[in-house]
Formats: structure tokens, sequence, C-alpha cells
């Protein structure tokens, strides 16, 4: 094959691999983070993780005045502008000693010494206090290779800079001897423990693994180490780099805990939750410390100031004095106490964030041998994963020497040999994988995965890709990792041999941009869509309900519309075309015309459609309810079967019906009869001095509002009630009993608990589902004797919802004994004009308003159905869920089952009624207003904070005086900014 048939094939095979799209995301795309970190999602897990260690901080760090008394707490603010001695500096220091040291299980023989500075500095701090030019018989042992051998020069200036300190160190020292260093073959190798007494090994420098090179040392290896130390604990010592190896070691517990106990280890803590500064520990043995203190009582070279570990026992005597480990910056776990200073000034925040960040990986993951565990099932994950791939390899060839915290992986792609071309492709692949993203050379961009940051590998290192694995993350994130390293190199080889070919003149054109979404219709067929109820209720200049303007939007989208039904032989263009039928009304009018599947989709709002009518390409009911849909095409109004999509258009009118159940509570309570009172005013024989007197009332608010269920209609009756200021119960399932609470109301877990103590029972849940066994709707009689007999004595039922919601009989008895005094009802009813005969829900009604004058108002199920503006918008809503199901097969506000071949378009509903989703949020970030939003929430969070932290009343009272003004101008603000937007009540 040619250069230019190979380009092709590789990219080809490339597209072939990336054709599934992009795997899954990571949880967390940062990967090269330690075994403290926070694990944070995404921005605002971050931005509310900062929230929740100030609040902790305020906690735990307390002021105290010259008694001891508690007089409020030390804040962010404070301690990062404050000095880092003296208290509270001391109690960060001193807790973060005693977590580290007990969650990582270092013995209590050992004790910790902390310095400013990264894993480097600890290094710096081991060499410099455990060697001495004093001693001929102290030789030394690194596990990497000679600095400048031919073995280290690949490793660069990073991995040769542990040995290259040491020989500096014997090189210019007086006296110094480089012939007593000895390094390793191979990066991470441990002799022998025969070999190193053979050597006259004294300290072993174990710096070679796990960070950079992800290895880590095999069980063998650590068992023969620790043999080596038992032969002559108090000579040999073991100073291991714990960077990456903390929580990561997978020999077993019982030799973790020796190597804790025997080695010393040094390690850099940072960037806990976004650390602000860098510091390193150091765990040493007590032989160790024995060591140190010897050593410097002839120093071998100059320490620098910050790096001391032998503070002098006088203070006047710096230079020629005794120096001593016991006043250094040590922690000791038998005694819980830092036993000397901190010359360094140190970051406490960074302090207070590792402590923070420790507490909470111990409460996400649990203790130490948990996150050891963890990490050894990664790096199982990891092996399995590689092998069963041909392109990727691991770094480290021997498994029981690869890494259980970092790995490296590289590519072994037999299609691109060029060394040049596969660093192209890396470098690529790693912009696909941050946020970066890659251009085709035809202009066409992929925007970054933003799913594996920070994985870039060390010069020198066997490996392409280099990112953390330990124990904090978990498996499904090294399986994200994998497939995305492996989308993005396919993705970045294509891009590079498009780069490649376009050198030779083959190019590819950009894809034409699809405008908008794919077409399903059929472009050659005439779709024919049935609507059979009013869809304008204001009159005309014809006397007639004007349905003009849904006409004008149907013909905006595209379509046709008739004021005539459809008959066979009319010559229609392809199309769809809506056929407005508003006067039927009875299953025997619809049946003949729709049960051989005359008309392929419906619109209805009140019409019952009987189980015989068929539309195959789905229905919408103008409303909320759906069961007056009881076509078989969709499984009846559940919308359960079928081959048909069932729709609704929820919240159009639920303002509008309950404004119109409140204006039936309005009549009579408060109780003041205005209509006597205007007679009596209008004859002009009301006296106000004197007769005010015999119209005693009481106002509405605080009284207590039962309502059952909370959608759309539920809602907004709560609303109103408590805006004017009554005390709301909502009934609904215990699923919305946070979203209830969070609103202000009360979460009632039955109809009789809302009904407790009410003065107002109001009823929105719908029929509910149909047994097919009983032949009764869920809700029937949701509003039963049980539920009126929790009622305060006089209560106003409404039931503004279907008339089998309250059990009339019940009610009747209610009305009798007085426990009821009025009652609202607006329910369908249906007269035979031939006969007369009523039927329909409000019959069982029409008794109590004979035996019960006055005390009854029957609405003819109007209540919404009268609003003009609700209907019109509802239908308009209505045709676009037809257009979108017909041109496009995706459902919007889907009720029940989604037939096959159709896709989720999601809900639709007025702002602000319904609830929000995050097509309403996204909708509010487009609006421009997030700055707006962004700035008042802030504004709150910093005012609010400040209060709860306020040492005194007089210290609280001043920030008001300042801010007080800001907080509320700020709270109304955004609370009239997220009622624009709609983003408020439950979330779907």
């Amino acid at each position: 094959m040619s250069a230019i048939d190979n380009l092709k094939a590789a990219r080809e095979d490339s597209l072939r691999a990336s054709a599934g799209g992009p795997p899954p995301r990571t949880q967390n795309p940062f990967f090269g983070v330690g075994p403290i970190t926070d694990m944070a999602r995404d921005e605002a897990d971050s931005r509310m993780l900062r929230f929740a260690f100030e609040h902790w901080l305020e906690q735990n760090y307390r002021k105290l005045d010259d008694t001891g008394r508690d007089i409020g707490p030390f804040t962010a603010a404070e301690i990062g502008r404050s000095m880092h001695r003296g208290y509270p500096a001391d109690k960060f220091l001193l807790d973060m000693m005693r977590e580290i040291h007990r969650y990582f299980e270092f013995p209590k023989s050992n004790r910790l010494a902390v310095g400013l500075g990264g894993g480097h500095s600890g290094f710096t701090v081991c060499a410099l206090h455990f060697l001495t030019v004093n001693d001929p018989a102290q030789h030394v042992y690194v596990d990497t290779p000679a600095p400048e051998s031919d073995l280290a020069k690949a490793s660069g200036f990073f991995r040769q800079s542990w040995g290259a300190q040491i020989v500096e160190m014997m090189r210019f020292a007086r006296n110094g001897d480089e012939a007593r260093i000895h390094f390793a073959k191979s990066e991470g190798a441990i002799p022998s423990s025969d070999m190193l007494e053979r050597m006259g090994i004294k300290v072993f420098f174990g710096v070679g693994h796990e960070t950079t090179g992800a290895t880590t040392y095999s069980r063998s290896d650590i068992e023969n180490l620790l043999d080596w130390i038992d032969r002559n604990p108090a000579e040999h010592h073991a100073v291991l780099d714990a960077t990456s190896m903390l929580g990561a070691m997978p020999w077993g517990e019982e030799l973790v805990a020796e190597v804790m106990a025997k080695c010393c280890l040094f390690m850099p803590f940072q960037k806990a939750i976004g650390g602000i500064s860098g510091y390193f520990l150091v765990s040493f043995t007590p032989t160790a410390l024995a060591l140190v203190e010897e050593n410097q009582k002839a120093p071998s070279w100059a320490i620098p100031r910050q790096l001391k570990l032998a503070a002098p026992v006088d203070p006047k005597m710096p230079l020629s004095g005794e120096r001593t480990v016991k006043l250094g910056p040590f922690y000791d776990p038998q005694e819980n106490k830092m036993v000397g200073g901190v010359i360094n000034t140190f970051s406490t925040l960074a302090f207070a964030e590792t402590t923070f960040g420790l507490l909470r990986v111990e409460k996400m993951i649990g203790p130490v041998r948990e996150m050891n565990r963890r990490s050894e099932l990664n790096r199982a994950a990891l092996n399995e994963w590689m092998s069963n791939s041909d392109l990727f390899q691991l770094g480290v060839t021997s498994a029981e020497h690869r890494g259980a915290a970092v790995t490296l992986v590289k590519v072994a792609d037999r299609q691109v040999t060029d060394p040049a071309l596969h660093a192209r492709i890396i470098a690529r692949s790693k912009q696909l994988l941050a946020y970066d993203g890659i251009t085709h050379p035809n202009g066409v961009h992929e925007e970054g995965l933003d799913t594996a940051r920070y994985v870039n590998a060390f010069p020198g290192t066997p490996g392409d890709y280099r990112a953390w694995i330990g124990g904090i993350r978990p498996v499904e994130d090294i399986h994200a990792l994998l497939d995305n390293i492996k989308y993005a190199y396919h993705r970045a080889r294509i891009v590079v041999m498009e780069e490649e070919l376009a050198k030779h003149g083959v190019t590819f054109p950009a894809p034409a941009q699809q405008a908008g979404r794919s077409r399903k219709d059929d472009p050659k067929r005439a779709y024919k869509v049935l609507i059979c109820d009013h869809v304008g209720l204001k009159f005309g200049m014809d006397g007639k309900p004007d349905h003009s303007a849904v006409r004008a939007h149907a013909i905006a989208q595209g379509c046709s519309f008739h004021d005539a039904p459809y008959t066979d032989g009319m010559t229609l263009e392809p199309g769809i075309h809506f056929f407005y039928q508003p006067q039927l009304s009875k299953p025997d009018e619809i049946r003949p015309l729709t049960d051989k599947g005359q008309y392929d989709a419906v619109i209805a709002a009140a019409t019952f459609l009987p189980k015989e009518a068929q539309f195959p390409a789905g229905g919408v009911r103008i409303g909320a309810g759906t069961g007056n849909m009881g076509s078989a095409s969709w499984g009846g109004g559940n919308g359960e079967g079928g081959i048909a999509p069932l729709m609704n258009t929820p919240s159009f009118n639920s303002r509008a019906t309950a404004q119109m159940g409140f204006k039936a509570l309005l009549k009579v309570l408060p109780d003041l009869p205005v209509d006597e009172m205007h007679r009596l005013t209008a004859a002009g024989t009301f006296d106000t001095g004197r007769d005010l007197a015999k119209f005693p009332t009481e106002k509405i608010e605080g009284k207590r509002i039962g309502i059952i269920g909370y959608g759309n209609i539920g809602r907004e009756m709560a609303k109103l009630a408590q805006a004017f200021g009554m005390v709301v119960a909502v009934h609904a399932r215990p699923r919305h009993k946070d979203w209830i609470e969070s609103e202000g109301f009360i979460y009632a877990a039955t109809p009789e608990d809302a009904a407790q103590g009410a003065d107002v029972i109001s009823v929105h849940t719908g029929l509910g589902p149909l047994n097919s066994a009983t032949g009764k709707f869920a809700n029937a009689n949701v509003v039963s004797a049980s539920v009126l007999a929790q009622l305060n004595d006089g209560a106003i039922v409404i039931n503004y919802d279907r008339g089998e919601c309250v059990d009339a009989a019940a009610l009747d008895a209610a009305l009798a004994s007085g426990k009821v005094r009025y009652a609202a009802i607006d329910a369908d009813l249906f007269v035979n004009a031939e006969t007369g005969a009523a039927t329909g829900p409000m019959v069982p009604y029409l008794p109590l308003a004979q035996k019960y004058p006055g005390r009854l108002e029957l609405l003819p199920h109007a209540a919404a159905d009268t609003e003009h503006v609700s209907r019109v918008e509802g239908a308009k809503q209505a045709v676009d869920q037809i257009i979108s199901a017909i041109r496009f097969k995706e459902v919007v506000n889907l009720k029940g089952d989604l037939p096959e071949g159709y896709a989720l378009g999601g809900s639709r509903t007025v702002a602000g009624v319904g609830k929000c989703s995050g097509q309403s949020i996204s909708q509010a970030v487009a609006s421009g207003d997030v700055t707006a939003a962004r700035g008042e929430a802030e504004t709150m969070a910093a005012i609010w904070a400040a209060l709860a932290a306020a040492p005194t009343e007089a210290a609280r009272q001043t920030l008001i005086a300042r801010h007080g003004a800001a907080l509320v101008k700020s709270f109304n603000s955004y609370a009239t900014l997220m009622r624009k937007l709609g983003l408020e009540g439950p979330y779907a």
C-alpha cells in the first residue's frame, strides 16, 4: 500500500472505532491528585465544598475570651489574613498532624515532622539529617540509576534530582565521599538484604517508585527491605517517598503495618480541597531520630533554617550550642502535642483544608485499610481492561510492580510507527481529553471532553499517559478514564491523518450542517388531525367562539387548517391537515368518524374519545387529566399500551382553575355578608358607628387549608392561599415531601392529616388511573367521611377537580351536622336534549342543592374551560406537540408509555406553573439573567455567613446596620427573578 493509502486506512479504522460517540464521563476530570482530594464532580460541587469547609471551620475553631468563654467562631477570612503562630494557628497544626497520624495508622512510636514545601523538600530534609561525612562506614543506597548514566539520562532532571542532590552533598562537603553512594541498575530496584549488608548500606532511599514511574514495590521487595532493617534496627534506616504510596500499599495489612512502623516516610500534603500552599511531612522512627540527634552534634553541612529539625537547646546560642530534635517541629502522638515550635510561616488555611479533606475522605471511603483495598481493586480493573486491548499497553510490564496509585499507559499502534506522528496524536488526544478540543483541517471542531486533565507522563517514563488511579476513585472512574483515552486517541488520529493527507492534496469536505431536527415523516403523505373541541372561547364578530388564533398558529407552522370534516375522496396536499369539528361531544358522534382510522391524530379538551376511535399517530388532551382520552390507540386514558403516544398540555388552565376555586372560597371567607350590607348602605339605613358591631367577622389570614394533591392546580391553589396568609397543608405522595416543605407548606402524609383542624379542604388529584377489575378510579371518594370528620366545625369544601373525588353521601351527612357549612362543586353535567335526563358526576350533588339552599354552589365544570387565553395557548401547544410527534417522532408531555419508534421530547409547561426542569434552567442561563442571579445569591450568602459568624450582638448589629438593606433588597430581587424565570416549585 502507498503512504496515502496507509493514512486513509488508519483514518477509516479510527472513524469506525469512534463511531459510537464519546463514552460516559469520569466523575472527576483531574487525574493528578493524591490520597486526600475533594473528588468534587464539577464546579458547583467544588464551590459548595468551599462553603462546607468554611462552615466546618467556624464550628470547630472558636474564639475564647480571657476567661475561656466562647465568643464566636474564627472565619476563613480571619485565618487567611492573620499571622500563623500562636492560637488558633497552633491548634490547626496540631489537629492536622493528629488526624494524619491517626488515619494513615502511623505507630505511636514514630513522630511526624512538618516543614514548608513539597515532596522534594521532604526528601531534602531526610538527606540533610540522615547523612553524615563523619561516619566512613555509612553507605547510602538510592533505588534510581546514577545521575547522568545512560539509564538515567532519558528521565531528565526531575528523576535524576534525588540522586544528584546526594552526590552534590558529598561532592561539595569537606571530607565528602561519593564512593559511599550506591545506585540501582533500574528504577525502584532493591538488592537482597545480603547484598545491602555486603555493601555496608546504612541508609536506603526509596524514591524510584510510584509517583512518576507508576511502579510500586512488590511484596517480596518489601519483605526483603524489612528483613534488612531487622538485622540491625539501630543502624539500618529506610527512607521512602510516600507521596503516592499512602493509601495505595498493596501488600496486606500486616506488612503495611510493619512498613509504617519500621520505615521513615516523607510526603507532601497540598490541594486537599484546592489547597493554597504546600508542605511536607516526614515520619521518623525512634532510631532515626537518634541518628539525626547524633549527626547534629557535628553537622556535615549547613541546613537551611526552614528545613532544620534540630533546634538549639539554648536559643541564645544558635551556632555553638547543643541542638536537639526534642525541640524541633515534631508531633508526638503519645502526648498528642507538638514538641517544638515551627520556624516557618505556614498557611494555616492549608492545614485546615487538609484536616477537613482527610475527615471527608474517611467519611466517604472508610479507614486507610479500605483505601488500600480499593487501590488494589482499581489496579486489577486497569489490568483487566488492558488485557482486552490491542492498542494500549501498560508502561510497567511487571504485574507485581505496577503501581496501585498511579498508572502509565502507552499506545502500541501498528499503523503509526513514525515517532513524530505518534507524539502529535498523543498531544491532540490530550487536548480532546481536556477542555481544548481538536479542530479538523476542514474547520470542524470537536469540543473537549473534559474527562481527564493532567495526564502527562514525565519524560523518560515508559508511557504516553499518566493518571492517578488510587482508592479515592470509584472503580467506575477507571473504566471511564480508559474508555475516554481510547476514544480521544482515535479522534486525534483522525485529525492527524487528515493533516498528513492534506499535504498530499487529499481533503475531506466538512459535512453539511443540518438545520434543526431530522424529519421522520413521509414527505409524500397527507396527515389528518381531528380537533373535536373549541380552541377559542371568546365570541368573534360572527357571534361564534373565535378559533382564529389557533388557526393562524397551525398555518404558520406550515400546516393546513379546515373548518370542515374530512370526507372520503377529499384531495389533500402532502403535509399536516387540521380538521376543526368543535360540535362533536358524544361517543356516538365520534365513533363513526374515527373507528376506521380516518384521522391520524386528535386534539381534544372535554370530549370523550371512545375505545374504538383510532388515531395511529397520537393524541393530545388540552389540559392535564387524560381520563377522557379512551382510545385504544394508546391504551386508554392512562396511556398504557397501544401504538400511538398520548400527550397532554399541563399547566395552561392550572391558574385559571385555582383562581376560580379561590373565588368560590372568597365568597364565604371572610364571612362578611357584603350583599346585605350593600343593601342597607344603598338604602341609606346603615349607620357605621352603630351597626358595624352587628357584623363581626374573621380574616382569612391564619386559617388552615388542607389541599389534597400537589399537581399544577393543587400547587397554584396552595400558593394563592399562602399569599393570603393561610396555613397550608398539602397531601401528596412521599416523594413530594421535600419539595412541599421547601415552598413553606406543611406536608400531610394522608388526606386525613391534611384535613386535621382545617377550615377549608380543596381537592386537586384528578381521577387517577382506572382499575379495570373494579371499574373505579383510584381517587374516587378521596374526600371521604373520615377526611371530612377531621375538619373544624363549619368548614368549607371545594371540589373544582372531578365530581367523583368527593363522597357525595359523606358530604350530605357533613352538611347536615354542621361540620361543613358550605361546599363549592364544579363537575360535568350532561342533559339529554330529547328526554331532559341528567347524567354525569354532578348528578349526586343536585339533591343537596335543594336540601341545603344557599349552602352549595354548583358549576358545570366551567372553572377553567371558560378561560379563553388558557384554552388558546393550550391548543397552540397541542398543535406543536402533534407536529413534533408526526414530523420528528418526538413526544412532548408524554402520558403513560412511550411507543416504539418515538423519542422523549421532555415536558413543556407555563413558566412558574408545574415542575421546573433542566430546560427551565438552560433557558434562564440563556436569557442572560444568570449574572444577576449569581450576584444576588453571592451577596446574600456573604451577609448571612457574616451574621452567623458574628461573635456578639453588638457585632451583629453593626453588620445589620451596614448590610441589612442590601440583604433584603437582594432577597427581593432574587425572589422576583426566580419567579420571572419560572424557577420555583418542584423539579422534574
